[in-house]
């Protein structure tokens, strides 16, 4: 988790990123994963699985989740999204190196930004 303690993501958003990634994963594990307690997972995980976002198989003892990947979002400023858009962009790994680097900082009331070299400071 962030130093400041929040993300952009909500718990539900958490879970259901480590549900997609780790279909087979224990609650425990997910709750590890998240930063929350196994109880909590347990609650968003029936959340989903009745709202029908996430479906559940049973395989031996364990339980095995599969994200609806074409229902949507819930939020109108979101529902354009679905969920297998939403899975994909989250688990989709990040190659640092080739992320632009800024040319020279920018200087903004007192504070250094790093930001492209034709931006003007305010």
């Amino acid at each position: 988790m962030s130093t400041s303690g929040w993300t952009f993501l909500s718990n539900y958003g958490h879970v259901l990123v480590a549900l997609s990634t780790y279909p087979d994963a224990r609650m425990r594990d997910i709750a590890d994963m998240v930063g929350i307690t196994e109880r909590a997972v347990q609650q968003i995980v029936r959340e989903l699985v009745d709202q029908g976002y996430v479906f559940k198989d049973k395989d031996g003892r364990r339980n095995r989740y599969h994200i609806a990947h074409h229902a949507h979002l819930r939020h109108e400023l979101e529902a354009g999204v679905s969920l297998g858009e939403f899975v994909a962009l989250a688990r989709r790994p990040v190659d640092r190196a080739r992320l632009p680097r800024p040319s020279k900082p920018i200087h903004r009331g007192g504070l250094e930004m790093a930001g492209p070299a034709d931006s003007a400071p305010a």
